[in-house]
């Protein structure tokens, strides 16, 4: 939660602002002047509403206290509509209209114990609304554009990054305005809604980069709504060594022939490829020589044996514009996460994959990663992906190529690991 305050004049001035990330974590910033009682003397507090009753509420809050709201007669509540930006649109509700589910910002005098609130304002946004603001902002992140920072040229306010997967690389230019959101990712971190603003001089080649916006008509450029970035790491090697008690293992890197210790989480995809999917992509990659960088896949014959790895059928048109799922995902039509216009997304295809977990690997088990680096010298998985042999021996660099843009992280507006949804 952020409070921010703004300056107003009047009877009654306020600004109300909305953002939604993974998970509906709602965060809600108002303020409102002209009242009898100073802003600095009232308790504020956001959170979802877990019960009501004739004369309040109880209210979950996003520091995980639970609080009773009592609401007098003349008390203020507005409800507010997702993504607006200032409360011109607010409507007076009554206590009755506010239902479980709903997120509320409650400012008022709190009582010693800190458990009751008596409000003399609220602000709420009903459940139903947030729910469709969510899935709005889904299909905006799955259209939306994603990929390896080749270039950041803090003068033209553009970042140029490359995507590739099942299709020659692509570049595309993301413009970024002063209304531009920007978010990092935290260290150590694979939760969107942990995700801190961020300026542009923080994103540096090499970062992995999604954006939501406008596309041009070309695809070769676009202007970014809001855009997220991390540093993270493709890590392509052989089991070494596993620790269940800690829920870990050792993987040695093909790349640098030197062990890293990977932690997995509640949050960590774990998936294993089909035998013959796996075949499938190898083919790929072997029939794509070298057009794409990092050994990623290029020509119409790699496009094709992709698009047979994941059940999908022939499209016509471009490369098109391989996402991440889990909020990331690509927008994407065809048969077995095939787009129209371009070859399939490889993390659609990851989601349909069996799940697996740790004691389904064993030493000398060839697996491919995209982490987070962690405080340590250990690094945490976001993907694993196990059963890769015929993959690694067809491009020992398949794993920067596959999932480059479209890591499975908590992902904006999305649910973790499902087709359609993110973490």
């Amino acid at each position: 939660m952020r409070m921010l305050a703004c300056r107003g004049s009047g009877d009654y001035e306020a600004r109300a602002a909305l953002t939604l990330v993974g998970g509906c974590l709602l965060v809600m910033t108002a303020v409102a002047a002209g009242f009898s009682q100073t802003q600095s003397s009232l308790y504020k507090a956001t959170g979802t509403v877990l019960s009501t009753e004739p004369a309040g509420f109880t209210v979950k809050t996003d520091a995980g206290a639970s609080l009773t709201i009592v609401v007098p007669g003349n008390a203020l509540l507005l409800r507010v509509a997702p993504g607006e930006k200032t409360l011109k649109n607010a409507t007076k509700i009554g206590v009755a209209e506010i239902a479980v589910g709903d997120r509320v910002l409650v400012q008022g005098q709190i009582s010693s114990d800190q458990k009751t609130l008596t409000v003399v304002r609220a602000f709420d946004m009903s459940k139903a609304a947030i729910t469709q603001e969510h899935a709005a902002q889904t299909a905006e992140w799955q259209r939306g554009a994603g990929g390896l920072v080749s270039a950041v040229d803090p003068v033209a306010n553009t970042i140029t990054i490359s995507t590739s997967g099942f299709g020659a690389a692509k570049k595309i230019t993301i413009h970024v305005s002063k209304d531009t959101i920007l978010r990092r990712y935290a260290p150590g971190s694979v939760k969107f809604e942990e995700a801190k603003p961020a300026p542009l001089s923080q994103i540096q080649p090499g970062d992995q980069l999604k954006a939501r916006g406008t596309r041009s008509a070309d695809g070769a450029d676009f202007d970014a709504q809001e855009i997220v970035s991390g540093t993270f790491l493709n890590i392509a090697g052989t089991v070494s060594s596993i620790d269940a008690t800690q829920n870990n293992l050792t993987v040695t890197d093909l790349k640098t022939k030197k062990p890293v210790v990977v932690k997995l989480t509640a949050d960590s995809q774990q998936r294993k490829l089909d035998p013959q999917v796996a075949q499938r992509i190898a083919m790929a990659f072997k029939g794509g020589g070298t057009g794409a960088p990092g050994g990623a896949p290029g020509g119409a014959g790699a496009g094709a044996a992709a698009r047979q790895a994941t059940g999908g059928t022939p499209t016509a048109g471009g490369q098109g514009h391989p996402s991440g799922a889990g909020g990331f995902g690509g927008s994407g039509g065809g048969p077995g996460g095939a787009r129209a216009g371009g070859p399939p997304d490889f993390q659609r295809l990851l989601n349909r994959m069996p799940t697996a977990t740790l004691a389904d690997l064993k030493k000398g088990d060839a697996v491919m990663l995209v982490a987070t680096q962690g405080a340590d010298s250990s690094v945490t998985a976001i993907t694993l992906l196990s059963g890769v042999e015929p993959i690694l021996t067809a491009s020992p660099g398949a794993s920067q190529a596959l999932f480059s843009g479209s890591w499975n992280l908590g992902a904006p507006g999305g649910g973790g690991g499902g087709e359609e949804g993110g973490p």
